[in-house]
């Protein structure tokens, strides 16, 4: 049952979707594995449009390298666990939504715990190769429609990003990573599933400096950076134009696919 606030919150949702579209997208549940610079972008477009039972799933505390291109990520919420942050977003556009946020990885140990058969849809926006490879994995052994977003690092060009079955997409060293590690595995995912992706790859330019080089408030006062801190092996530079059209493209995908 909707209040007033919310019958006006989504009231151009419905009049492009109709009142049947909304309801169902206000009871289907979603998963979201990663709430980084794509993660996040599709969560808010999936609230904004009705959507009212989201699980966030991440690890990470918000870092100032975050600010460039992450929702949830500003000066005020540095150090901050991200699905809190997130979810204190998403609450104060709508009220009434059910938001689950939990500060986990999907990883071989912890998989088990997450039931992604009662969801409607996965999606995926992890980085960690091995992570996301066994994700892809499970999620397509489920009844849940799965979507995935390949690499939006070292992307400039908009217009260049796109959407394809997994096995067709080209370009992208991500998905090509992937690719090579199911075959040499021996494993495929059960069903085919659709990717965001970008042909697009540009090289770095400047250098990579470590968070606490600028005076981080999440190293204030501490010897070192404390161990939640961003230590990826290789850093490349995103956008933030770039992986919001991820996460809007992942979100569209979810909201055509319940809408219908």
């Amino acid at each position: 049952m909707q209040n007033d606030i919310t019958r006006g919150i989504f009231s151009r949702t419905e009049r492009l979707l109709g009142g049947e579209a909304l309801e169902r997208m206000a009871q289907r549940r979603v998963i979201i594995f990663g709430v980084g610079g794509v993660g996040s972008w599709c969560a808010e477009a999936l609230v904004r449009t009705g959507f009212r039972r989201l699980t966030i799933v991440d690890s990470d505390r918000v870092c100032l390298t975050n600010i460039n291109r992450q929702l949830m990520a500003t000066t005020a919420t540095v150090g901050e666990v991200k699905v809190e942050a997130l979810r204190r977003r998403l609450l104060a556009i709508n009220p009434e939504a059910e938001i689950t946020a939990l500060g986990e990885v999907y990883s071989a140990e912890t998989a088990g715990r997450f039931h992604l058969d009662e969801f409607d849809y996965i999606v995926d926006a992890i980085d960690s190769l091995h992570d996301k490879a066994l994700l892809i994995l499970h999620a397509c052994r489920t009844r849940a429609r799965f979507f995935s977003s390949m690499g939006a690092a070292l992307k400039l060009d908009p217009t260049q990003v796109r959407v394809a079955e997994f096995w067709k997409v080209r370009g992208c060293p991500l998905g090509a990573a992937l690719r090579r590690r199911f075959k040499k595995e021996g494993v495929r995912p059960a069903r085919k599933f659709q990717c965001v992706y970008s042909e697009e790859l540009l090289a770095n330019r400047g250098e990579v400096v470590a968070c606490d080089a600028f005076g981080c408030p999440c190293s204030e006062g501490k010897e070192e950076a404390p161990e939640w801190h961003a230590r990826k092996v290789h850093v490349n530079g995103s956008l933030v134009h770039i992986t919001a059209i991820f996460g809007f493209t992942l979100a569209g995908l979810i909201i055509k696919d319940a809408s219908q």
